[in-house]
């Protein structure tokens, strides 16, 4: 396991987490590829809100599933609860401190055919 640690760009919110797989996941569905949102998928027990409970906001859509959270301040979606694993917690690898020396291997996911494909990342 590695800990990684992140947040937005303001800095209000910031979390660490105990990451399972060095792999990353980059998704084509509507709202990920607007964001540029790259997942690094984690256990809720691996994951703690360090600061900005109080500034967080949230959006769902569709199923209401996915708990998408934004910092109220910057905009910046750091993480969220996905709909794919509602039970964990999805890291956005842009916003982690040292995201291009984590090693990480970005995996592409065809989120645009999601209910097709969502069984080969669960």
């Amino acid at each position: 396991m590695r800990e990684v640690a992140g947040g937005c760009h303001c800095g209000a919110v910031r979390y660490r987490a105990k990451v399972e797989s060095l792999t990353a996941l980059k998704c084509n569905c509507s709202i990920c590829k607007m964001k540029g949102f790259v997942h690094v998928i984690v256990a809720a027990s691996s994951f703690e809100l360090l600061s900005g409970a109080n500034v967080l906001t949230s959006y769902r859509f569709n199923t209401g599933v996915a708990d998408h959270l934004f910092c109220a301040r910057c905009g910046v979606q750091s993480y969220y609860r996905p709909r794919s694993h509602p039970d964990s917690w999805s890291l956005n690898l842009q916003c982690l401190d040292q995201p291009d020396s984590g090693g990480f291997e970005v995996k592409p996911f065809d989120g645009e055919n999601w209910e097709a494909n969502v069984e080969s990342i669960r």
